[in-house]
């Protein structure tokens, strides 16, 4: 299927900002080691495959999915074949004692690069699920960071979220703290970023939900009142590879996307989708009626969907890559915009946070309630809406 065409677009965003900077983009690639963290995900292998096709000396990959690492193999020799540098993937927890062990062992890297990360708006539905997100996405973040540090690395990349910007949902809000933790150790090492639009059929999405639910001869869901910004996986590992090699100390680099020309509702993507495959949507008033009139419908060319607005727990009317209050260079690069974030953090805030946090897991016991005034604390604007209701009691 052709993507683009799908998220309601004709050509791909960074092509001329790549093409303007591939002959730099593969001199330092030649050069360089590399470390990807998370590298089995959506955005780690598009950023894996992105390094791969340039030649690296040295690239290690790591996630906790054995499975994704073999499909990236897998994936990685039938599209490229083989480099003349090292190549490696290791199936490991980065919160472990065995990770600790791989790092030692070898941990010269010039570039670290952080695609981990909890992304469900979901994970906030119970307070254990987001204890794990803190972990993931802020903890385990800055033990890796110092890692990266205590081995003499010298550009370390994370991933945030457009979701970071004004958090309405634990996970952009986790992902804002993060950003803050950033700042810390910015004075010890270089550090830059990215906020993303929605990537388009990454794993566990909405849209990727499309896919299991057509091979599984199952109604298609969608909210019909939330528009988002979409890139394609291929431009998610761009917009990375972009940052990590060119960003500055603190940057926070983000797609320039029209709003005219590029939101688009999941709902629109879903006739779009069915139309590739030849069917119409055969529009539903409620989930039974959708499982219901599956098998006649889709004789006649007809796929079951509804569609509703949304009411669930996080859900953000609009995304924003930034705020009124973020210093902005529109000009370096074509499609890229790029935050000039001020190396500025509050010491006290973090250290109060990081304690509050291991009190809570030492006692063994928590509530989501508790977690919410802490991340209020940290972020005194969060917007954080609560209704009740999360995706996961839904079809």
């Amino acid at each position: 299927m052709n993507i683009l065409k799908l998220i309601g677009r004709e050509s791909a965003i960074f092509k001329d900002d790549l093409l303007a900077k591939e002959k730099e983009l593969i001199e330092i690639i030649n050069n360089s080691c590399f470390l990807v963290i998370g590298g089995a995900g959506s955005i780690g292998q598009a950023v894996t495959k992105e390094i791969f096709k340039r030649n690296p000396k040295k690239l290690h990959v790591v996630d906790i999915s054995e499975n994704n690492l073999v499909e990236l193999v897998r994936d990685i020799r039938s599209s490229f074949g083989y480099i003349d540098g090292e190549f490696k993937t290791f199936a490991l927890d980065i919160s472990s004692i065995e990770y600790d062990a791989f790092i030692k062992s070898d941990g010269k890297y010039d570039y670290v690069l952080n695609l981990s990360a909890l992304k469900h708006v979901r994970s906030e539905k119970d307070e254990f699920t987001l204890m794990r997100m803190i972990d993931v996405n802020i903890f385990n973040t800055c033990k890796t960071i110092e890692q990266s540090i205590s081995h003499g690395v010298k550009k370390y990349f994370c991933v945030s979220t457009d979701k970071a910007t004004n958090p309405v949902n634990m996970m952009g809000a986790s992902k804002r703290i993060m950003e803050m933790f950033l700042m810390r150790y910015s004075n010890k090492i270089n550090i830059s970023t990215a906020r993303f639009a929605n990537v388009a059929f990454s794993d566990g999405s909405l849209l990727h939900g499309f896919n299991q639910r057509i091979n599984k001869k199952q109604p298609i869901v969608a909210p019909n009142d939330i528009k988002r910004y979409f890139v394609t996986p291929q431009e998610s590992g761009e917009l990375c590879l972009m940052s990590c090699i060119f960003g500055e100390n603190g940057d926070v680099f983000f797609p320039k996307l029209s709003e005219e020309l590029h939101l688009i509702t999941f709902a629109e993507i879903a006739v779009k989708y069915l139309d590739e495959l030849g069917y119409k949507p055969l529009l539903c008033k409620s989930e039974d009626e959708a499982r219901i009139s599956l098998n006649d419908s889709i004789s006649q060319h007809k796929w079951p969907c509804l569609f509703t607005s949304s009411d669930t727990t996080g859900e953000k009317d609009f995304e924003e890559f930034y705020t009124d209050k973020e210093k902005l260079d529109l000009n370096r690069f074509e499609n890229l915009g790029i935050i000039k974030n001020e190396l500025v953090y509050d010491i006290n805030s973090l250290n109060d946070f990081e304690d509050k946090i291991k009190e809570m897991k030492s006692n063994l016991k928590w509530n989501k309630n508790q977690i919410v005034d802490l991340f209020h604390q940290m972020i005194p604007d969060f917007g954080h809406k609560e209704t009740g209701k999360y995706l996961d009691s839904k079809m």
